[in-house]
């Protein structure tokens, strides 16, 4: 009796540890992560199951790390097959080319394409309608590179081989064709990047500025002592007039 209970309990112990060795790497899968992400970028999402059954943007990030897995073994065909029916499905087209980091979030998600050579990194947010594209005047890597942590707002186009920093921010609709710095935020058509002053840089703010008003009213007081030079040589010629 006592012979059989261990056996069984070695059993179950071996069969724990298998369990454990699979699951340890599916916990460090970027598909984990991005579905964590989902909870802590969308106020939206309430429940798990909800996530998994009813998010495209989370469905379109299956069927493309799929179709890189199998487009980096050189595997032909089938990988734009799965990106095909992905974009069918979901309305999101990531070619398998493309390399996507973890924690990875595409909100709502209709419209967005990612080309082939585009590199976005970890924990980008990513809402409808994006375009990380080409020119068409380039060949090899003619996609954009995106940083960590980057927000690229709804209907944006990012085209050509330039960079976005870490935590850059990029504004709706803004069409981007040069590089944005990190911690810079890109708005208009064609872009303008608008970026923060280093903490650095801001100990002199104070004296510049004094200094400009300071000129400011020097020339004030100048335009005043004129006026005044003005206003008696015209009382003055009234005068001998008179």
């Amino acid at each position: 009796m006592q012979q059989t209970l261990a056996t069984a309990i070695a059993r179950t112990k071996s069969s724990l540890d298998a369990l454990l060795s699979l699951m340890t790497p599916l916990q460090s899968s970027p598909l984990v992560e991005d579905f964590r992400m989902i909870f802590e970028r969308d106020p939206a999402a309430r429940h798990w199951l909800e996530v998994l059954c009813c998010y495209p943007g989370f469905h379109a990030l299956i069927s493309y790390r799929f179709a890189h897995w199998l487009h980096r073994r050189n595997i032909p065909f089938f990988p734009r097959l799965i990106s095909h029916l992905g974009r069918f499905f979901t309305g999101i087209e990531i070619h398998p080319g493309a390399v996507l980091g973890k924690g990875i979030v595409i909100d709502h998600g209709m419209g967005v394409t990612i080309g082939e050579t585009a590199i976005v990194g970890d924990y980008a947010l990513i809402y409808q309608e994006v375009t990380l594209g080409g020119t068409g005047k380039e060949s090899g890597k003619r996609h954009p590179t995106i940083g960590d942590r980057v927000v690229i707002g709804a209907g944006a186009k990012i085209l050509g081989n330039i960079r976005i920093g870490h935590s850059a921010r990029i504004g709706a609709g803004s069409v981007v064709l040069r590089d944005v710095p990190n911690h810079c935020t890109a708005v208009g058509v064609p872009s303008r990047n608008c970026c923060r002053t280093p903490k650095s840089d801001r100990a002199s703010e104070p004296e510049t500025t004094l200094d400009s008003i300071r000129r400011l009213a020097d020339r004030i007081e100048n335009l005043e002592r004129q006026l005044q030079t003005l206003t008696l040589s015209q009382s003055q010629n009234h005068a001998n007039a008179s």
